[in-house]
């Protein structure tokens, strides 16, 4: 895999791994803070197993809503979870990415190790890397709650 495009990130999130795994996983919680600032989640479908499915619909801000889906390659609840992403409307530069969510255990803290790839290009790598970073600004205000 071209390391040049693939995502590599980590956070530290102020709750316990569990409590992020949840968040991650629950179609009724994923919904309260998927996506980039501004976007809304109006549904969220999860089929939690190995080989099951999640297709979300993506609402920007102005524009159409739009759709993202995959299958679960792995799920090691509360450590983590893999599973493949691809745009159900791609435009021409998007391909199915491989989603890998590590979650190491802090006490009342979580590290969520995060590696997505490879990109066709360095302007979606980009686009994903802004997004997962918004993503996961509402997902520590979420768990703040």
């Amino acid at each position: 895999m071209n390391d040049e495009l693939r995502l590599s990130l980590d956070w530290v999130l102020e709750a316990p791994r569990e409590q992020v795994f949840d968040g991650l996983t629950d179609p009724t919680e994923v919904v309260k803070w998927w996506g980039p600032h501004g976007f809304t989640l109006p549904s969220a479908e999860i089929d939690l197993t190995v080989g099951g499915g999640y297709r979300f619909v993506m609402k920007p801000p102005e524009g159409d809503p739009f759709h993202v889906a995959g299958r679960f390659l792995s799920i090691d609840p509360p450590r983590g979870i893999s599973y493949t992403f691809r745009y159900e409307e791609p435009a021409p530069d998007d391909r199915e990415t491989v989603v890998t969510l590590v979650l190491e255990d802090h006490g009342q803290q979580t590290v969520v190790f995060l590696t997505q790839g490879a990109f066709a290009t360095q302007e979606r790598l980009l686009l994903h890397r802004n997004g997962w970073s918004d993503s996961i600004e509402r997902l520590k205000a979420f768990l703040d709650k």
